[in-house]
């Protein structure tokens, strides 16, 4: 059987997305990973390789996760392509039909949702085009040359120059949505739209099943005496009310039609123009009555715009009160992870920013001198003939904190998961310890300067050193932090590998992640 599944499904799977994300049972993270994508591919930075999906790839993100940042209700927004006016633009208009049968005749779209019928100003009003200087002799419309501005309830003109356009109004963005949700290509739509004040008057202006345009596909011929306006020519349907108002040129054709009552509850209709006095003339002039979205203009936005687009919004700054997003190294893949679970196992993850990786607090001559390289190996005898293997993300001289990272390279694989020949230290990984076995130690050797040791007295998530206080954003037990989330838990649902991002003190990275469905 012919099937499809329809854009309402898309537009509503958006919708239950976002909600998913506002019920309080849930929890979503954007997260940063990969400090080592050379590793994967010396052209990373020119051409980072597509994601894979496949369970062993999943475990690879979470083995090279180095933070995550929860996404809260206020970081969620369902979007549309962003289309700003321009003058000069010829742009569709919006027409209920659009169809491969009946194509957008600017565009060529398809479908409605896929033609230019909305734009975007300057003062980041949103509006949709219902008239664009279509007619029997320009069936392709014209150029717009009016800036629509206003926000007028009823569909109009935009200005003067006679461009044939009529605009309706429907929402402004606010400057709150423009910093989170605004991108070079998406723009949102408010939240909330059937409840929200701030779009009520717009909400409430609509009318289900009423009729805002008539087209003029013929305008036929000797159509009685010239110059004359015949109104309330009724609009006959399966709706009632709508009535529009002819005008009859010098030439017996018609000029123009505009709707007068805009009635209620159609699905289909026609222009009756013998019912309205119009002559029937040597050749019938023909119509062509637009429909209205379900509920009419402005009742439900999600519907009208296709808002099957959602954009997760997230920014990673520098926090000395939680220093869970290192600095000093790269990060080469961001995603976004649905329920993951505390260290523990036993919930949801719920805090707002949670460490991904080890920490050691190290002591010892010379360690606020001591260098560690980014991504080099550190390793620990935690036992006789036993040895943890990590690789560095960053080392801060003031605090003595080394963050590393253990992936399948620290346990005699490559990043493709093949076993090495004979590996210096067994294909078993291991954790660092402030309480190794017999034969084990304490020492960690940096890249540059003494040898230091883990400090297995400290236990704490804070340290004081000449009278300032320096929040570490984990907690130490005798001298080791472990991962705050529970690691390969919830469902990695989104990947973007990306060129590598070296984080510095001073940066903020705005991730804004776009799904579509």
């Amino acid at each position: 059987m012919a099937a499809i599944i329809t854009d309402q499904i898309r537009i509503l799977n958006a919708k239950n997305f976002v909600a998913g994300i506002t019920n309080e049972s849930n929890s979503y993270y954007s997260f940063i990973g990969l400090p080592n994508p050379s590793d994967y591919s010396s052209t990373w930075d020119d051409s980072p390789p597509s994601p894979k999906d496949n369970f062993d790839e999943e475990n690879d993100y979470w083995d090279t996760m180095i933070a995550l940042k929860r996404i809260n209700t206020s970081d969620v927004r369902q979007v549309v392509p962003r289309r700003i006016w321009s003058s000069g633009t010829t742009y569709d208009m919006y027409r209920h039909d659009y169809s491969r049968s009946n194509t957008a005749v600017v565009s060529g779209s398809t479908n409605l949702y896929n033609s230019n019928f909305y734009v975007l100003n300057s003062d980041y009003r949103v509006y949709i085009c219902l008239q664009n200087g279509t007619n029997p002799e320009n069936g392709s419309g014209r150029p717009s040359l009016d800036e629509p501005t206003f926000v007028d309830l009823e569909p109009r003109a935009a200005g003067t120059s006679g461009d044939g356009y009529v605009w309706k109004y429907l929402y402004t963005i606010k400057p709150s949505d423009i910093a989170k949700f605004d991108s070079t290509e998406f723009m949102p739509v408010p939240t909330d739209w059937s409840t929200s004040n701030d779009t009520a008057l717009v909400r409430e202006n609509s009318v289900d099943g009423s009729i805002k345009t008539v087209m003029i596909k013929n305008r036929g011929v000797g159509l009685g005496t010239a110059n004359v306006t015949y109104t309330r020519v009724p609009i006959e349907g399966d709706g009632t009310g709508a009535e529009c108002t002819i005008t009859i040129d010098g030439d017996s054709k018609v000029d123009s039609v505009t709707v007068s009552s805009q009635g209620q509850d159609y699905t289909f209709g026609s222009v009756n123009f013998v019912g309205g006095g119009v002559p029937v003339g040597t050749t019938r002039p023909e119509f062509d009555v637009i429909m209205t979205p379900q509920g009419g203009h402005g009742a439900d936005i999600y519907r009208e715009l296709g808002a099957y687009n959602v954009l997760m919004y997230t920014r990673i700054e520098s926090d000395n009160e939680n220093p869970d997003f290192i600095t000093g190294n790269q990060f080469a893949r961001v995603g976004v992870v649905e329920n993951p679970l505390s260290p523990a196992g036993g919930s949801v993850l719920t805090v707002d920013k949670a460490s991904a990786v080890t920490a050691l607090k190290l002591v010892g001559a010379g360690y606020s001198e001591a260098t560690f390289t980014a991504d080099s190996q550190v390793i620990q005898t935690v036992g006789t003939g036993l040895t943890a293997v990590g690789r560095v993300v960053n080392y801060d001289q003031n605090t003595g904190v080394l963050k590393l990272w253990q992936d399948r390279t620290s346990a005699g694989f490559t990043p493709a998961g093949i076993g090495m020949t004979n590996p210096t230290y067994g294909y078993v990984l291991r954790d660092f310890t402030g309480s190794p076995g017999s034969g084990g130690a304490l020492t960690i050797t940096p890249s540059t300067g003494l040898q230091l040791s883990i400090d297995s007295t400290f236990s704490d998530n804070k340290t004081t050193i000449n009278n300032r206080t320096y929040y570490l954003g984990m907690d130490f037990s005798s001298g080791v932090a472990s991962p705050e989330v529970k690691q390969h838990s919830g469902n990695i649902i989104y990947v973007d590998n990306r060129p590598s991002i070296t984080r510095s003190s001073n940066q903020k990275e705005d991730i804004k992640v776009i799904l579509q469905f």
